[in-house]
């Protein structure tokens, strides 16, 4: 069946973790990636207004829009409306990010990251009427948006707002059944209202391109010559109604390796998608907190700590022994609507109506020494 989107390959460019030179971008490199993929048959190029706090847009304009034809590529960026004060400066974004890259139009345009409590911004400053404009101007040619919540939600806003022409959905094999991101949940909901899919996070931030000795361990022996980010890659790649499948690489030899597998991609057999069931498996057996993110805790807290979302960066530490993308998550949770976890006055309210019994106040005090 044609979507949107079908004939675009299946490897996207993500420009938000491009490498780097001091804390600037490394633009040679990128432009000897952008290049390289290019010349490899793939076109579809990931971009933010906020990324790089504006210079991966600038960057996209110097490595890739000023230096090929506009009708050889596809490139996206988002509209973070919830960081601006007013309609109109969220509506300035776009212009923004039009300056930003001078690509003349976008061919995918993205309301950036909503959730529950985002989209009453979206709402607030009437941005999908915007997008709508923008697209019969012929600024923008597809109009969509990333979601970080839960599936009950995103079958909601699909409901309430039916002309969306695709969803960014986080969808990888170590979140497929996670209580918190809800992946198969919310790519389920997608496909029953037929939107196709872009996926983020395909290799969670690059932890699954170094698991676990005992992840590494099944990946290894069910074939040696595989590198472990292309067991997560193919994973996303794998499923349907999939428009492409974004990596933030940062080098020139993760483009090489991505490539090595995706230019002539081939999605996994049943013989790999046991293998990928297996290590799901073990990272299930791997000692974390049983946190199903029902939110009882979050509503009962009168300091409103969104306790669920530390617990979040714990097990990021715990199962995969990532302290720095746990301390990311630990402080993006304060930067997008939680109170710091140290403002826990141990009242116990949570731990009353937690369903799985969690020890909730000595966890948070953990978070806290760990990553505060």
């Amino acid at each position: 069946m044609e979507y949107l989107g079908k004939n675009i390959p299946k490897l996207g460019f993500g420009l938000m973790r491009l490498p780097l030179i001091g804390e600037e971008i490394d633009i040679e490199q990128t432009k000897q990636m952008v290049d390289l993929f290019l010349a490899k048959g793939f076109t579809y190029f990931d971009t933010a207004y906020g990324y790089n706090n504006g210079k991966s847009e600038e960057a996209a304009k110097i490595a890739l829009v000023d230096r090929y034809p506009r009708e050889s590529f596809q490139l996206a960026t988002k509209l973070p409306a919830w960081n601006a004060n007013s309609a109109e400066e969220a509506k300035e974004m776009f212009k923004t990010s039009l300056r930003r890259t001078g690509a003349g139009y976008f061919d995918f345009y993205l309301m950036h990251n909503i959730n529950e409590k985002r989209k009453k911004t979206f709402d607030k400053y009437k941005i999908w009427d915007y997008l709508r404009e923008l697209k019969q101007k012929g600024l923008v040619r597809h109009i969509g948006f990333s979601y970080h919540d839960k599936a009950a939600l995103l079958d909601s806003i699909l409901t309430e707002i039916p002309d969306v022409e695709f969803v960014q959905l986080q969808i990888n094999y170590a979140d497929w059944e996670n209580d918190f991101v809800e992946s198969r949940k919310c790519y389920e909901v997608a496909l029953k209202h037929n939107k196709p899919v872009i996926i983020m996070e395909p290799v969670k931030g690059g932890v699954l391109a170094n698991p676990s000795p005992k992840i590494r361990q099944i990946f290894q022996e069910a074939d040696p010559q595989a590198s472990l980010a292309s067991w997560a890659i193919r994973f996303a790649a794998s499923l349907d109604k999939v428009i492409t499948v974004l990596s933030g690489m940062s080098t020139l030899e993760q483009m090489q390796d991505n490539l090595s597998y995706m230019e002539n991609f081939r999605p996994l057999d049943d013989k790999e998608r046991a293998v990928i069931q297996r290590a799901q498996e073990a990272l299930k057996e791997i000692p974390s907190i049983p946190c199903t993110s029902c939110q009882y805790c979050v509503k009962d807290c009168p300091q409103q700590i969104h306790i669920p979302t530390f617990f979040l960066a714990l097990n990021r530490n715990l199962i995969y022994d990532d302290f720095k993308g746990a301390q990311y998550e630990y402080k993006n949770a304060m930067r997008f609507g939680s109170q710091d976890p140290s403002q826990c006055i141990a009242c116990g309210n949570c731990e009353d109506v937690c369903p799985q019994q969690l020890n909730i106040i000595e966890s948070l005090k953990e978070a806290v020494k760990l990553f505060g």
